[in-house]
């Protein structure tokens, strides 16, 4: 897909990869509002660009950020600003600063402290402590905020602020149950909550109840939806899908993911699109040159 668009916070599971095949099947719909109860990077909302949309989340601090872009409390000038201060002083410290800004943070969270965080923690991971707590480590690397880097986060931080703020878009922060009330069938919802059955670092955890629940309120709202999924690897599949997601539309599409930066580890995987209306895409879409890098 040309003209990729990757959102500015890094997420476990970005779905970059999947955003060609779900905007084919959004243009080919007909639809009123867009709606994500599991908004993570928003990547595939933000490639889709509605007119109207609901973005939502249980993590306050990803809704607290793309606000703050919507309403103008930062921009592309004080991210810049921010990042080459703070980085600066980060490369001085030899990397012991990142610690001074998480604990910063943890006792006062904000957008920019946020946004540093995530682009010099460890594998660009988003994880907390029972406390709620920022837990992850520094990536280690004290020049981190060099001026390509920098220039590379404002130049995606213009690109969504140019989205989301002519557009009609809500960031809310609530649970998914909250977020498919409001669904209706002028809705096309798409949902990509953290997949069942495998280890995953997420804001929230997720079980079997809460995908039996998704799968009711998704029935029972009446809407369009695509849902995201894993299928299968080389060791096991997704029994849900058979057995709870079974006579919908599936399409599946395979390719690679790593698990740290070692090439050991680098696994295929086989992606599932499931949809409870005629997608108009081929069953199986496959293309092996692709890599879904899920903490890089």
């Amino acid at each position: 897909m040309n003209n990729l668009f990757i959102p500015p916070i890094k997420c476990q599971g970005i779905k970059s990869k999947l955003v060609p095949e779900i905007k084919y099947i959004s243009e080919n719909t007909r639809y009123d509002r867009w709606i994500e109860p599991f908004m993570g990077s928003g990547v595939v909302g933000f490639n889709i660009r509605p007119d109207k949309a609901i973005f939502a989340d249980s993590n306050p601090h990803l809704i607290r950020f793309y606000s703050d872009l919507q309403t103008n409390k930062i921009s592309p000038s004080i991210v810049k600003t921010f990042l080459q201060n703070e980085g600066e002083i980060l490369e001085k410290t030899e990397g012991k600063n990142y610690y001074d800004i998480r604990e910063r943070f943890n006792n006062a969270p904000n957008s920019l402290d946020f946004l540093f965080l995530n682009r010099a923690c460890f594998n660009g991971m988003i994880r907390f402590n029972s406390k709620g707590g920022f837990n992850v480590p520094f990536c280690r690397k004290p020049n981190r905020f060099a001026q390509a880097y920098i220039t590379k986060i404002v130049n995606q931080i213009k690109n969504i602020q140019e989205i989301i703020q002519y557009k009609k878009y809500s960031f809310l922060c609530q649970p998914f149950e909250i977020t498919l009330k409001e669904a209706g069938k002028n809705d096309l919802v798409y949902c990509d909550p953290p997949y069942i059955g495998r280890h995953v670092d997420y804001f929230d955890s997720w079980d079997e109840k809460q995908e039996f629940l998704l799968h009711n309120m998704l029935t029972e709202s009446g809407a369009k939806f695509i849902l995201s999924t894993w299928h299968s690897n080389d060791f096991r599949k997704n029994t849900y899908i058979e057995t709870l997601w079974t006579g919908l539309n599936i399409i599946t599409k395979e390719h690679f993911y790593h698990v740290g930066a070692s090439e050991k580890n680098r696994n295929p995987i086989l992606e599932a699109i499931i949809t409870n209306f005629i997608a108009g895409l081929p069953l199986t879409v496959k293309n092996k040159e692709r890599q879904l890098i899920l903490f890089a």
